[in-house]
């Protein structure tokens, strides 16, 4: 079964935002490297669907339409504490081993790790 594992975390600990307090380019690099090698170690095991980081929230644009008429609005849907800050895309075979996978990915260490199983709608 496949299970989407959203990472959240906040932008303000980034050093690319202006707080006072973000975690340094050094351990930034680092987190990047132990989330790329936790990649491969879910490649090996066939846990490995797909994942990637997103670029800041400042950067979204919302979609809706309402009434025939597409509403365009910049930024993120919802003004939140923590932000949707990538994703990773797996197969397991329940939600308990959905979980233990998720609870490895270096960004748990930050923030947290929303799993959820995909609906199949082709059936």
């Amino acid at each position: 079964m496949r299970y989407l594992c959203l990472v959240y975390g906040t932008e303000d600990s980034l050093p690319v935002t202006q707080n006072p307090n973000p975690i340094s380019r050094a351990e930034v690099d680092a987190l990047t490297q132990d989330s790329l090698a936790y990649n491969d170690l879910l490649r090996t095991s066939g846990h490995f669907i797909a994942a990637d980081a997103l670029h800041s929230v400042r950067t979204a644009t919302t979609v809706r339409v309402r009434g025939g008429k597409v509403l365009v609005t910049d930024g993120p849907f919802a003004e939140t504490k923590e932000q949707l800050l990538g994703f990773v895309l797996i197969e397991a075979k329940d939600q308990d081993e959905a979980v233990e996978v998720a609870s490895r990915i270096p960004l748990a260490r930050l923030g947290s790790i929303e799993v959820r199983s995909i609906m199949d709608l082709a059936r």
